[in-house]
């Protein structure tokens, strides 16, 4: 903790850096401190703030009733995946291909097409320009592969949201995951101006109305801890389908987050994030995730053993089985990423982490 944190500004758009309507985010850290200025997270002491809907893109409704937002045709990808995760639970992996490169997508989408479900594809801070979502749920499609892709609002502004979402019907998406995204002060692009005219609550209400399966992030050892289920039932209110559960430090913690969001009417299914480390590379990359918990020990057990890659394979196998059994949980999202030039060998690992599930369960 950097010495006392200064009192937080108004709560919502005026004192969030991110002008978060629906907050908080998931970057919270432990001590309550807003992820990119010295001061606690405006919303700390906030009850979860009711869903009434995006806000207006402007009062002069004229203008805008004479150029309105077209409603694309729902990409039946989408139903085939909320089809499937009615079936059995879905293995969904985190997609390690190098940014900007079609021939590293491509290897990487042969690796893991017969092993996997769908990919999550999003942008990580240390690889901010990618190709846009849309196009790239074309190229993993072409590859062979379900494209689930991560959308967020830092980049664009809610007319590049709607067509964002236009393209990724037409791309035939299986599934949109919604986020706010780090602020661009973190990562790789501190000289991008940030955007966020939307948040991740009123982007998944603008990808529902464009018929997507809508996934949402949800950290529950972020502050404030007691609200994270309450703000849950207020993304599903706006149309999330799917929460991707964050690395919360085990099996323990997810099991009573999912109890306790659905104590309070939250019917959504939950993917938990299980940690894939095959390498000091991967385990270097994981450790930057944004209010990261892993159980304790898992982490040095792999690194300390003979043969790491097995031993992370392993790990990852038995967590997601342990994850599995929690009620309410329909699958688990095979989460981390490969230091730069391991992109196909940490494909191969997922690849076989999704083989062994299949091989002692019926995903």
């Amino acid at each position: 903790m950097r010495g006392d944190l200064a009192a937080p500004p108004a709560p919502g758009t005026a004192g969030c850096p991110k002008h978060m309507e629906y907050g908080p985010c998931g970057g919270v850290e432990s001590t309550g401190r807003c992820e990119v200025a010295d001061h606690a997270c405006s919303f700390l002491t906030l009850a979860p703030v009711a869903w009434h809907g995006s806000p207006a893109a402007s009062t002069e409704r004229a203008r805008m009733e004479a150029d309105p937002a077209g409603v694309p045709s729902p990409p039946g990808a989408a139903q085939r995946m909320r089809d499937l995760v009615r079936e059995r639970p879905i293995v969904v992996a985190d997609f390690p291909a190098r940014a900007l490169d079609a021939a590293s997508l491509s290897e990487c989408a042969a690796a893991v097409a017969a092993s996997v479900d769908a990919v999550l594809a999003g942008d990580a801070g240390t690889a901010r320009v990618q190709f846009p979502p849309a196009y790239r749920a074309a190229l993993l499609r072409a590859a062979g592969v379900e494209p689930w892709m991560g959308v967020n609002t830092r980049d664009r502004n809610r007319v590049a949201l709607e067509a964002e979402a236009a393209a990724l019907a037409h791309a035939d998406a299986a599934g949109v995951h919604c986020i706010t995204g780090d602020h661009t002060r973190i990562g790789s692009r501190p000289d991008a101006a940030p955007v966020f005219d939307l948040d991740s609550t009123e982007l998944a209400a603008l990808m529902r109305r464009a018929g997507q399966l809508v996934s949402v992030a949800e950290a529950p050892l972020s502050p404030p801890v007691e609200a994270r289920p309450g703000r849950l039932l207020v993304k599903q209110q706006a149309g999330a389908e799917i929460c991707f559960v964050n690395h919360a430090g085990g099996v323990d913690n997810v099991a009573r987050f999912v109890a306790e969001a659905r104590t309070l009417g939250v019917t959504m299914g939950f993917i938990p994030c299980v940690p894939v480390i095959v390498d000091a590379g991967s385990a270097a990359l994981i450790r930057g995730f944004t209010s990261l918990a892993l159980p304790e020990g898992f982490l040095d057990s792999i690194l300390a053993a003979d043969d790491v890659r097995e031993a992370g394979i392993a790990a990852a196998i038995e967590l997601s089985l342990r994850m599995l059994d929690i009620p309410g949980v329909v699958g688990v999202d095979l989460s981390g990423g490969a230091a730069a030039g391991q992109e196909l060998d940490f494909a191969q690992a997922e690849a076989q982490i999704a083989q062994g599930l299949r091989e002692r369960v019926a995903v």
